[in-house]
């Protein structure tokens, strides 16, 4: 066959030639068998005659499936490589700037507040918060079972107070046994069920620890009693003279509850110190076998599942050696024999040098137990210096070396009137003596203060609330407190309900929960309760509150959502505005948050105040957000004529660009713990404001 100049020649083989087998069928061949013998005849090759354009074509376009010699002939291509240069460098770029911004959020964004810091903390005495096996005790399975009235309330951070084992002298709180369960409170396994119980909820718990002192019934002061080994200095023992029948101390100091703080033991034939009752003998902290039991009684509970303790009564774990007298508040009482803790200078038995490194030294051990991600464990010192605000504030550490996350603040319940005047300078004289960078808390109740109803009015029960939810910091609320309880008569108290006398006066605040309407208010089956229920528990209790949305309940959990949803509420700036006899006046704000949030609290008579010519650039008009009276909410008010009457409280809303803080104006008057700033266009939170 004669081929032209311009064909291309092209041989086919037997096995050779362009295929595609993947993707076509050539259904020629699917009918016909190759005659081997046939093709032997045939020749080797051959002419055609074909246009070498479409050849080209044939050959050079790509086709799905095509092997990685076709593909190379391809991808060093300009069209092809260039574009996917241009991926791969885009691709490099986009991940450059994805880093470079989750860096640049990281550094910029605030610390998240802790657990301690983001939640309300609710105390429970579990003696009277609910009996589960109708012996008229409130223990650890009623605890469990009212978990969800927690949850109700917006609360996230339970703390439990002392519940070792005790004689229950000084209500429980000098333990015979730190590493065991009073059984009027259940068992270890009731423990583990209630601490796995409180997780589960997403709950966080904290427990009392009182360092200072055992039961004279504990192990280790019989042990010291006796002589026997290490245990022999366990406490604090001296020489006592004895004359005529009776014990003349080492000195002159007095125990918190009255008398001689040294009591003679028969066994030893010394005087032991206690700082409390006689049946609570102080262990010797300067002897470090007693602090690393202490250490080891931590790790302990921290091991168990506990998010943190409130270590009381610390001021008291350390005393000057030399044992001097005490100077008398009174000089004139000099050489007169002093039986009040009051009439006494306690230089030498309370805050002593070295009290901090052994405050220090919880600190490291709760430290080695907050490695864990997101299991940080709280420490709280539960410490009343009154008058000495900088003995409290030594409690938080220092910038280097922390001690306590906060010591617990009880100026709102030390007062010793109410007025608005009162109430800012309770909450200036923390907030200005706080170190820089630390976190504030407020308590109006307590375990060991009467309540809020019975101390200083019912009618102040709400604002008093809403003062201690939109303040910055952690709120502590007593349990009971969210509706309103009171303290029980004292003449329905005597003795006979406790093992020690001295405290009986702190029982009235200690009756039982109010749950419902129903006998023992709900808070046994059995036929009596430890202490009696209050007379008014059918219209106080929590079942009835909960349907009624004016009630101090429904206020309570109404500013708990207020305090959780709202930032400037929860991290912002705290302003003071006005004080007078009747209100106290202050606002919450966020650099960035156009939002602000004023409160006018009236803890006096009926009030009128102009706002807006105390703060300038205050609009004429804010909406009611929350108020005592639950009718008023949502309701516009005029911000030169704000009236307020007896122990009414309002949370105002209004926007504005300007910030009080800023001004020149409030300088001096504004606090911030955690700062942070707010942007609106990303819609998060940053520090460099």
């Amino acid at each position: 066959v004669e081929v032209e100049a311009r064909s291309l020649p092209m041989e086919l083989s037997e096995k050779g030639g362009v295929e595609n087998n993947g993707f076509v069928q050539n259904e020629a061949f699917e009918d016909k068998e190759t005659d081997t013998s046939s093709q032997e005849e045939m020749p080797k090759t051959c002419s055609l005659d074909l246009d070498p354009v479409a050849v080209e074509e044939k050959v050079l376009k790509p086709y799905a499936g095509m092997p990685k010699e076709v593909l190379l002939q391809f991808s060093s291509q300009a069209r092809y490589r260039v574009t996917r240069e241009i991926l791969f460098w885009l691709i490099i770029a986009g991940s450059i700037v994805l880093v470079g911004a989750t860096i640049a959020i990281i550094a910029l964004s605030p610390k998240c507040l802790d657990w301690w810091q983001a939640s309300p903390i609710y105390q429970i005495y579990p003696r009277s918060f609910k009996d589960s096996n109708m012996d008229g005790n409130g223990d650890l399975k009623g605890i469990q079972e009212k978990l969800d009235h927690i949850t109700y309330l917006n609360i996230k951070t339970v703390w439990i107070t002392s519940f070792f084992k005790s004689p229950l002298k000084d209500l429980g709180y000098g333990a015979e046994d730190f590493y065991d369960i009073d059984p009027i409170f259940g068992s270890m396994r009731d423990f583990e069920n209630l601490i796995a119980a409180i997780h589960d909820k997403g709950l966080k718990v904290i427990m009392d620890l009182i360092p200072n002192h055992t039961s004279d019934k504990h192990r280790w002061f019989q042990l010291s009693r006796n002589r026997t080994g290490k245990y022999t200095d366990y406490y604090i023992w001296q020489d006592c003279t004895r004359a005529a029948g009776s014990v003349i101390p080492p000195n002159n100091w007095v125990s918190v509850f009255g008398n001689s703080s040294w009591q003679f033991d028969d066994v030893r034939k010394q005087c032991y110190f206690h700082q409390f009752g006689k049946e609570q003998p102080d262990l010797n902290f300067r002897n470090l076998a007693v602090q690393q039991e202490i250490q080891d009684i931590i790790k302990f509970w921290l091991g168990k599942g506990v998010d943190g303790f409130s270590f009381g009564a610390v001021k008291f774990l350390l005393e000057a050696t030399h044992l001097r007298d005490e100077p008398p508040v009174n000089k004139s009482q000099n050489g007169v024999i002093i039986t009040a803790y009051s009439q006494l200078y306690h230089d030498y038995t309370t805050t002593q040098v070295g009290l901090h490194d052994i405050i220090r030294g919880f600190r490291h051990t709760m430290d080695q137990f907050s490695r864990e991600p997101g299991r940080y464990r709280f420490m709280g010192t539960d410490d009343d210096e009154k008058e000495d605000i900088e003995a409290t504030m030594m409690y938080y550490g220092t910038t280097f070396i922390q001690e306590a996350d906060f010591p617990f603040n009880f100026n709102l319940i030390n007062m010793k009137n109410l007025s608005g005047n009162s109430i800012f300078e309770a909450v200036d004289l923390w907030m200005k003596n706080m170190p820089a960078g630390k976190w504030p808390n407020w308590a109006v109740g307590s375990p060991n203060a009467a309540r809020i109803s019975t101390r200083i009015g019912k009618e102040y029960v709400n604002v008093m609330n809403m003062l201690l939810l939109t303040l910055p910091g952690t709120p502590v609320t007593y349990y009971g407190e969210e509706i309103g309880m009171e303290n029980i008569m004292s003449e329905n108290v005597s003795e006979e309900h406790v093992n020690s006398g001295p405290v009986v006066a702190t029982l009235p605040e200690k009756s039982p929960m109010q749950w419902d309407g129903e006998v023992n208010a709900g808070f046994t089956e059995g036929n009596s309760s430890w202490l009696p229920v209050n007379s008014n528990y059918q219209s106080v209790n929590v079942e009835i509150q909960s349907t009624w949305s004016n009630s101090t309940l429904s206020l309570y959990r109404a500013l708990t959502l207020l305090r959780n949803n709202e930032l400037p509420m929860n991290r912002g700036w705290m302003c003071h505005v006005w004080n007078d006899s009747d209100v106290f006046v202050y606002l919450r704000e966020l650099d960035g948050f156009d939002r602000v949030f004023m409160m006018v609290l009236n803890f006096g008579q009926q009030s009128i105040v102009d706002l807006k010519a105390i703060v300038p650039n205050l609009p004429s008009e804010a909406v009611i957000r929350l108020s005592t009276h639950f009718s008023n909410a949502g309701k516009v008010v005029n911000t030169e004529l704000i009236k307020t009457e007896m122990g009414e409280g309002l949370v105002l809303e209004y926007k504005t660009a300007k910030p009080v803080h800023t001004m020149e104006a409030f300088q001096g008057k504004c606090f911030v713990a955690e700062k942070a700033c707010y942007s609106k266009a990303l819609n998060l939170l940053y520090v460099s404001c």
